[in-house]
């Protein structure tokens, strides 16, 4: 079947933004007379080649190294890494108890996620659940002994892990640009969340613990303290990757 000059326009329209089209869209969206689209995409800041390079390279720690670090933890700890995560941020603190809401900052998650996690840690008691007296759902979570040394016995893998696949394969310098880039990226993300919260609707419509399900908290930690290792014997501290 013949191509019409129609058919063509309409595939350049549905092409992503970036790509090998990127610099070709952008010009044709500054030249309204090239027949492209200038609707949501005008005024778009396309990535250039080496913006382009650098993001896609990165997809190895966004994407590929967390499904990593998690089949890892699963075949070696019968654990998944956001498990992991939670029982070592428990390990951690005072009493081994920590609110809910508290958590769910801690570990970057969703308070449905969390909780949803949290009671299949507590059918195979590697932790419990309690309400706090008073108004409102507030709820804490403390780790057991068995959760305790589940988690202490999973720390040397996690931590090999994360040798293996990032930190020893990089020199002082790299790692060096590695922690700015990951603080760069932390604070661009906790501005980005602050604005949201600013726009949510206050606490209620849904909230648990006082907290909206789905706009996270704007004062969450840095993200190396979602790398943890648990404390050992009398408050010694394992070694963190």
């Amino acid at each position: 079947m013949a191509r019409t000059a129609d058919d063509t326009n309409d595939r350049r329209r549905r092409r992503p933004g970036n790509g090998p089209t990127s610099q070709a869209t952008a010009r044709a969206d500054e030249d309204p007379d090239s027949g492209a689209s200038t609707g949501p995409v005008a005024g778009t800041r396309w990535l250039n080649g080496d913006e382009l390079a650098a993001w896609l390279a990165n997809s190895a720690i966004m994407i590929s190294l967390p499904a990593a670090l998690d089949a890892r933890m699963q075949r070696e700890a019968q654990l998944t890494f956001f498990e992991y995560m939670v029982l070592s941020v428990l390990s951690e603190q005072p009493a081994r108890t920590m609110q809910m809401s508290a958590l769910a900052a801690r570990t970057a998650a969703s308070l449905s996620r969390l909780s949803h996690v949290a009671g299949r840690l507590e059918k195979r008691e590697l932790l419990a659940r309690n309400r706090i007296p008073g108004s409102g759902r507030r709820t804490t979570a403390t780790l057991t002994e068995a959760g305790y040394d589940v988690v202490v016995a999973a720390a040397p893998g996690h931590v090999a892990a994360v040798r293996e696949y990032l930190i020893d394969g990089l020199g002082p310098q790299e790692l060096a640009a590695l922690r700015r880039i990951g603080v760069a990226v932390d604070t661009a993300i906790k501005r980005g969340q602050s604005d949201a919260g600013s726009a949510a609707s206050p606490p209620g419509g849904g909230a648990v613990d006082g907290q909206s399900p789905t706009v996270r908290p704007a004062s969450q930690p840095p993200a190396d303290t979602l790398i943890v290792t648990p404390r050992g014997p009398a408050g010694q501290e394992s070694g963190q990757p």
